[in-house]
Formats: structure tokens, C-alpha cells, sequence
């Protein structure tokens, strides 16, 4: 769990029933119209109504998860995760309470880096959201100071207006919803896996590549782009455990046949190239979003 850099309390959470602002209370979240949310004994809540899940158990696993905390604590996405620092950060004003959301946290790894980073932690409200219990069930034990949920992008349970920055890495982005929760200003930063990304794992596992998509340039209804980059290195993974864990937390292993899950199941150590690129848009101050 970690013990420093405590930001403050997140405060803009909505019943996922009728938007109503939720209040905490007696170890539960409540909102006026008396829906009622149990935090759990890990320390989060579950803000996803049965009736909007698409299956059972939706999200990662519970050995996705547990392989991405590993692979991620030995610090081969440090320089990904100091860029989205810097982004997150910039023009912050450093006296005055910003809240954040990582939309698609999963094990919290990118929301605890954030809060080392920030020169001052204690003037951020962070809410990780991701619609794996498992993975917000991991975050939670790891960070008591973040705000964390199990919920969905297309749904957000969160005040509108009430965010500056929202971070979506590798997830589903709802531009919708993005530009509803946010202050006229605020910030999405979006990082999208680039056409080399793993693509030494993917040699491996498949037996072709598929042609790499291009990415679209023109930013979505209601924001504008203020900035991009291009993240790319090669990662040295000279440990067997590590690499099986980079196979169970990627979805490509599970698209894999046969053969190739076999291929990968034999690597004792690999280089593989991380490729992505950052993008950072502003909600314009004339959007309008639906109620």
C-alpha cells in the first residue's frame, strides 16, 4: 500500500442510476434519492449496475491483472509513464485542487507514479475507474489515498464539469462523456499502442501481421489537439517470469493458436520494442453535451 504522497479526497462521484452526486457515508456511497453503494473491504466502490454489464465478470482477470502489476513494478513502462506525467501536469495551476481520472486504470500503476510525480500531491483528487473488479480490487490495496471504481467509459459515474485532466490508455475512449466530466479547458490525454508496439511479441505468437491502421487525424467533436508524441525504445526482458508475464497481460496471447501461445511459452527472455503515441486534447470552452 502506499504510505506517501497523499492527495486529497475525490469528491465528484455520481450515482450511476440518475447522476446524482454521491456522498460518503458509514462506509458507503449515497446520493439523495437513496441509492446506496458499499465501499468493499478492499476500499472501493462498485459503481457498475448489474443491468449495464455485458457479461458476467467484463474486464481483465484476475491473472491479467496480477501479471500486469508484476510486469510493471519492474519499471519497463517508466518512460511511458513520465510522459504521461508531463502531459498530465503541464499548466497545472499548482494552488488550486485539480481532480483527476484515469478512465481504465486498472491496477493503479499509472495514478501512483502521477502522484510521485506531482510537486504538489496534496492539491490532486485522483479517481481510478475500470470495469475489471479484479484490477480496481488490486489498485485499492496499493493506494488508500485514490479514489477507485468499478465502472464503465460509457457511463462515468462523475459530476460533469468537475475534472481537469482525464487520462485513457489503451482503453475506450467516450469523447462524449470525456467532454461532459470536464471543465471547460480541461485535458484528455490518450495513449494509443503504435504499429511497432510488441511487435516482436507479435512474431512470435502469430503467424502474420496484420497491416498497421492509421490513426485519425482529425480530434473528436468538442476538443481540439494540443499536442502529440511519439514514445518509442526497446525493452530488455532478461527475466523468464517477467516475459510469461507480458504474455498474460497483453490480449494478444489469448487471440493466439495453439502454436503460437506454445511459441511463447518457451521464452525464457526477449527485446521487445514499446511504440506509442501520445496525444493530448483540450474540451473547447463552446462545447455542448448532452444531459
Amino acid at each position: 500500500m502506499q504510505k506517501n504522497n497523499p492527495t486529497v479526497p475525490f469528491s465528484g462521484l455520481a450515482c450511476p442510476l440518475d447522476g446524482a452526486a454521491l456522498t460518503a457515508r458509514d462506509g458507503s456511497w449515497r446520493c439523495e434519492h437513496g441509492h446506496s453503494f458499499d465501499v468493499a473491504r478492499q476500499g472501493y466502490v462498485n459503481l457498475l449496475p448489474v443491468q449495464k454489464k455485458r457479461s458476467r465478470d467484463p474486464g481483465d482477470s484476475k491473472d491479467m491483472v496480477a501479471a500486469r502489476q508484476r510486469f510493471l513494478a519492474a519499471g519497463h513502462y517508466a518512460p511511458v509513464a513520465a510522459a504521461i506525467n508531463k502531459a498530465l501536469l503541464a499548466d497545472l495551476a499548482t494552488d488550486k485542487m485539480a481532480g483527476f481520472l484515469d478512465a481504465g486504470c486498472g491496477e493503479g500503476y499509472y495514478l501512483r507514479q502521477l502522484a510521485v510525480a506531482a510537486q504538489r500531491p496534496d492539491r490532486l483528487a485522483l479517481m481510478g475507474l475500470d470495469i475489471s473488479k479484479w484490477a480496481v480490487q488490486s489498485a485499492a490495496k496499493q493506494d488508500h489515498h485514490v479514489c477507485w471504481a468499478v465502472g464503465s467509459n460509457a457511463n462515468l459515474p462523475v459530476l460533469s464539469g468537475s475534472l481537469d485532466r482525464v487520462l485513457c490508455m489503451f482503453g475506450f475512449p467516450v469523447y462524449s462523456e470525456f467532454a461532459r466530466v470536464l471543465r471547460d479547458g480541461g485535458l484528455v490525454v490518450q495513449l494509443d499502442p503504435g504499429s511497432e508496439h510488441l511487435r516482436e511479441l507479435r512474431e512470435i505468437i502469430y503467424p502474420s501481421l496484420r497491416p498497421a491502421r492509421e490513426n485519425k487525424s482529425d480530434p473528436p467533436a468538442g476538443f481540439e489537439r494540443v499536442a502529440t508524441e511519439s514514445i518509442r525504445y526497446v525493452c530488455d526482458i532478461r527475466n523468464a517470469g517477467l516475459v510469461q508475464d507480458l504474455l498474460t497481460m497483453t490480449p494478444h496471447l489469448y487471440r493466439a493458436n495453439a502454436e503460437g501461445r506454445a511459441r511463447a511459452a518457451a521464452l525464457t527472455s526477449l527485446s521487445v520494442t514499446i511504440d506509442v503515441g501520445l496525444v493530448t486534447l483540450r474540451k473547447t470552452t463552446q462545447t455542448e453535451t448532452e444531459p
